[in-house]
């Protein structure tokens, strides 16, 4: 037995019983306890390579596929397999063949954020369980797209904010909930990194490794340039979604969970692209601010180039409340009274990495084991697509109220801007011909 699947093993025993303060859920289309899951894992560069192992070596499970238009990566993601002791996975550069694959229980998706929500939609449309990285959707519209397919079809997808699956924040929050620092009324979250720019990417023939034209899949058509393929596309609007999303859509969620709030009713930004005069189109510094019913607010301060963070963090989450504060991140919480100063703390067990590429860690293992045993009937998940779509397209409200460059009142209900159609001529896209995911 693998190293990795006998911590996984151990971390779902220390990890039984998540899921305070999450909905309850109930779904059908239990596979059966104990059954081991196949799993098709889609996008093994450099994310998806990292849950494929932790798949991998997961109780319980087996990963039976690799896809990715880009053939390098198909290795990378079969030897991040076979490392955890499991057989050689088949590969192809088309996912769709995983789809007709009976076989094939869930699919794991970490492709760019453009092919999230609509290859969410096209498994879910085949009959597969789905465990897709955050974000869940390139834009508010697929979002509801997601969550109405879901609830059609049936079957479990799971958002990849790993956070949700900690113990010791499910602790805290429980205890933030149950009024440990009074109301809680705001909350500071925030990422710093140093990322290089990108520089000005010129055409290029297509590598004999990729397939372009299914990288692009749903979105519009663009030549190919030789800044974009594997990571740039997350500051470029047609494929990415900016920091806040790659990053923020964590720290905003732990906020949101520990508030106890859905919706904004507002939402302003500001920030730009700074750093660097490249073709980067999102933004490299941004402060965004969401005001929510019964007086409380989360504030969210990202800076993709300058890797100065607080609290001598690169990222987390700080709780106010009217009796005290609580700071929060992957290695777990400390509690102060009204003046700042340290009550107690309680470290998360495991590693987790904080602003590295690829991810991994204890949490991803924890978060991962809850999907599976979900999928035996063991256990409900600790980040159902309905509740983590309402982080997502909070972080999407940022981007749009700085991409019009206006405060945007908010429907609570529905999360739409009210009264601005420029903001609302961006809840959605255009998609390649043919394209256009449907539920």
């Amino acid at each position: 037995m693998s190293s990795r699947r006998k911590f996984i093993k151990s971390a779902a025993v220390a990890g039984a019983g998540l899921g305070i303060g999450m909905p309850a859920i109930s779904y059908g289309n239990i596979l059966g306890a104990n059954r081991r899951i196949n799993v098709a894992v889609f996008g093994t560069n450099g994310r998806g390579a990292s849950l494929t192992g932790t798949f991998a070596g997961a109780a319980d499970c087996n990963v039976i596929g690799i896809g990715d238009v880009d053939t390098r990566a198909i290795a990378k993601g079969q030897m991040a397999a076979m490392k955890e002791g499991g057989k050689l996975p088949k590969g192809d550069q088309d996912f769709r063949r995983f789809l007709d694959d009976k076989s094939v229980d869930a699919v794991v998706i970490a492709t760019p954020d453009h092919w999230h929500a609509p290859m969410a939609i096209m498994a879910l449309q085949a009959g597969k369980h789905v465990y897709v990285e955050k974000p869940c959707s390139h834009n508010p519209a697929e979002g509801d797209m997601l969550v109405a397919a879901q609830k059609k079809y049936g079957h479990y997808v799971q958002m990849g904010n790993q956070t949700r699956s900690s113990v010791t924040l499910n602790k805290i929050v429980a205890e933030i909930h149950d009024g440990l620092i009074g109301k809680a009324y705001a909350g500071k979250a925030w990422y710093a990194n140093k990322r290089d720019g990108i520089g000005e990417g010129k055409p290029a023939p297509v590598p004999d490794w990729l397939d372009w034209d299914l990288w692009q899949g749903p979105a519009p058509r663009e030549d190919y340039t030789d800044n974009i393929v594997h990571y740039n596309w997350h500051w470029l609007w047609r494929y990415g979604t900016g920091e806040i999303l790659n990053n923020g859509t964590h720290e905003i969620d732990m906020c949101r969970w520990a508030l106890g709030v859905d919706y904004p009713t507002k939402i302003t930004s500001s920030g730009g692209r700074y750093h660097y005069d490249d073709d980067w189109e999102a933004y490299d510094t941004q402060i965004v601010g969401m005001e929510y019913g019964d007086d409380k607010t989360i504030n969210w301060e990202g800076r993709s180039c300058n890797g100065m963070g607080f609290w001598n963090r690169g990222r987390g989450s700080l709780i106010h409340g009217t009796k005290g504060s609580v700071l929060m991140d992957r290695q777990g919480y400390i509690v102060y009274d009204m003046w700042g100063k340290e009550i107690r703390k309680e470290e998360e067990g495991g590693k987790s990495v904080n602003l590295g590429t690829s991810g991994g860690g204890s949490l991803d293992a924890r978060h991962i084991d809850n999907f599976i045993q979900t999928l035996n009937g063991s256990a409900k998940l600790n980040s159902p697509i309905e509740d983590a779509n309402v982080s997502v397209t909070t972080c999407h409200l940022g981007n749009i109220a700085q991409r019009v460059g206006a405060a945007l009142d908010i429907d609570p209900a529905t999360g739409k801007p009210s009264k601005n159609e420029d903001a609302m001529a961006l809840w959605s896209r255009e998609y390649a011909a043919g394209w256009a995911p449907k539920v």
